[in-house]
């Protein structure tokens, strides 16, 4: 079974608190972006086994595998299988590509092994593979509150706009390193209630937290930002935690 991931941007990322379980509540809007993906061959084997092309880390720990071994717990009778993954979206580029992969997994080893997981059981697992893994499942535009795993769709429309995403050359951003500089703040308006001002409006209104941090870290994704800008878009900003940049042009 082949499938081809998408990958994502955060329109607005708010960093409201941190958790007693080390994680940080925050809100986002998720959208899809078909630009990039991935191709995730998986298939019924005798032993388990795992190829990436286009990655240096250890196969064994890719989230693909982690996806195998928590379906594996629950459902001993899982066969084996056969994983290969060739990279098409930027590794370290705050596009969600290893999250993409983990879910696209769950969804293929449930069909091949015949498990028959609903939405929600296969939402349960993804969001212990990951906190924006869930979002992978849908692929289209929702809110992420929580972690990022809790999940709603939204209903704004972009259809009038052109999504463009560019990935500065050789900056990779760690998450670490982006929380590193950043303040939760939550007491903010809602995000959800900024989407609802027009698309227009967005750039005075709708701000990602890790930018800050990051840009004085890396101002070559600042250069991009303001590069999006002066070629026409009418919002533009930094990704997850770096290091890809998105525009909305209009068409």
């Amino acid at each position: 079974m082949t499938v081809r991931t998408c990958a994502k941007v955060n329109i607005g990322l708010h960093i409201l608190r941190r958790r007693p379980d080390g994680y940080h509540d925050i809100e986002t809007l998720f959208v899809p972006f078909f630009g990039y993906g991935d191709s995730l061959t998986v298939e019924p084997s005798d032993e388990l086994s795992v190829s990436i092309d286009g990655a240096s880390w250890d196969p064994l720990s890719d989230l693909t595998v982690q996806a195998w071994k928590l379906l594996k717990a629950d459902f001993p009778s899982l066969t084996p299988v056969s994983i290969r993954l060739v990279k098409g979206v930027p590794v370290g580029a705050g596009l969600g590509g290893g999250s993409a992969d983990g879910a696209f997994a769950l969804r293929c080893m449930n069909a091949v092994g015949g498990l028959g997981l609903s939405e929600g059981a296969l939402e349960s697992y993804a969001a212990r593979l990951g906190s924006d893994c869930a979002f992978f499942l849908h692929c289209r535009t929702m809110i992420g509150t929580g972690r990022g795993e809790v999940l709603e769709p939204f209903p704004v429309d972009l259809s009038a706009y052109e999504l463009r995403v560019e990935v500065p050359r050789g900056v990779s951003v760690s998450t670490r390193e982006a929380y590193a500089g950043v303040v939760p703040d939550s007491g903010r308006e809602p995000l959800e209630r900024l989407l609802r001002h027009p698309v227009t409006e967005w750039r005075g209104l709708i701000r990602n937290d890790f930018e800050p941090t990051v840009f004085a870290l890396h101002p070559e994704i600042a250069a991009l930002k303001e590069k999006f800008y002066r070629d026409g878009a009418v919002y533009a900003a930094m990704s997850g935690s770096g290091s890809a940049v998105f525009g909305l042009f209009k068409r």
